[in-house]
């Protein structure tokens, strides 16, 4: 019997500084209520769902960012998208703002299951950007002053009868994200990103070519691991600034199964069936059989570049 989860990736157009939480639960749970009439039993929504992307705003003083963060997951602000969630019998993802109790500050995403209860969360691991504000740049990203990286690596979770892990945004770009997770035998990463269109630091870099990247990156991560991946974007003008969308579902085999051609808030649902990641985790993917760990030792002994090791031969 094919264990079939029917995934609505949600994409989030521009939410807008000036607007309140209660408006974007409210587009969330229409969008929720979206996905449930096409059938979907899982949805997926970006990061930092719950706002603007506001790591394009500097402030000198940090904590002056902190009306930005969640300290308390559900709050009353987001209560209302647990409440339909469980009425509507329907897992969720979304990313947002963390404040713990300790005053630590992450980029995070959880899953929450049919009953509303968190059953997994995530901490995003690669941040981009910089510290401290950068006048040679059209618009900054300072997700290394608002963040720390995360410190929950990537698990993977017993989730809506499969193995589901999250990522977020840069982390989609790194083939380790993918692989601690198919490690793990994970069948279906969901992930979530707020993407600007335009590279400040390569001026002749191309809204195309970031798309493409974006896709590689997806598609790659999806093949070499056979896993169903979800990715989710927060797109359009958000203030001026422009996040691309390129919402899309990629199949084991790396193909992508859909993809959204718009910018707006909108549901792409798709019938995923965690047992086509079979084949490849027991063929050319059989990490058991066929990878060799003995050579792969410089992954984590270094994190920079250093000197070849290649010798002359005979040296």
């Amino acid at each position: 019997m094919s264990r079939i989860v029917t995934v609505a990736a949600a994409q989030l157009g521009p939410i807008q500084r000036a607007d309140s939480r209660g408006q974007v639960v409210a587009r969330m749970i229409a969008l929720m209520e979206a996905a449930a009439a096409q059938g979907a039993d899982f949805i997926v929504y970006p990061e930092l769902a719950l706002t603007t992307f506001f790591p394009r705003w500097y402030h000198e003083d940090r904590a002056a960012a902190d009306h930005w963060f969640e300290s308390r997951m559900p709050g009353p602000e987001t209560q209302p998208l647990f409440d339909k969630a469980k009425q509507l019998g329907m897992a969720m993802s979304f990313g947002y703002a963390e404040l713990t109790p300790e005053g630590r500050h992450f980029n995070s995403s959880i899953l929450v299951d049919r009953s509303g209860r968190i059953a997994g969360k995530y901490r995003k691991v690669h941040l981009p950007g910089h510290v401290e504000l950068d006048p040679e740049r059209t618009h900054q990203h300072l997700e290394k002053r608002y963040f720390e990286p995360g410190d929950l690596g990537f698990p993977v979770w017993e989730f809506e009868g499969g193995l589901v892990g999250m990522a977020i945004c840069n982390d989609r770009r790194w083939p380790e994200t993918y692989r601690v997770m198919g490690l793990q035998g994970v069948e279906l990463v969901v992930l979530g990103y707020n993407t600007p269109s335009a590279n400040s630091q390569s001026p002749n870099e191309t809204t195309a070519d970031r798309l493409f990247h974006h896709r590689l990156s997806v598609q790659a991560g999806a093949y070499q691991n056979s896993t169903w991946v979800v990715a989710v974007a927060k797109a359009g003008d958000e203030d001026g600034h422009h996040l691309f969308g390129g919402t899309l579902i990629a199949a084991p085999d790396g193909k992508i199964v859909g993809e959204l051609d718009h910018e707006e808030d909108g549901v792409l649902v798709h019938a995923c069936d965690l047992d086509e990641t079979r084949f490849g985790k027991a063929t050319i993917f059989d990490f058991a059989r066929h990878r060799r760990v003995e050579h792969y030792g410089l992954i984590t002994e270094r994190t920079g570049v250093g000197a070849p090791l290649g010798k002359p031969e005979g040296a």
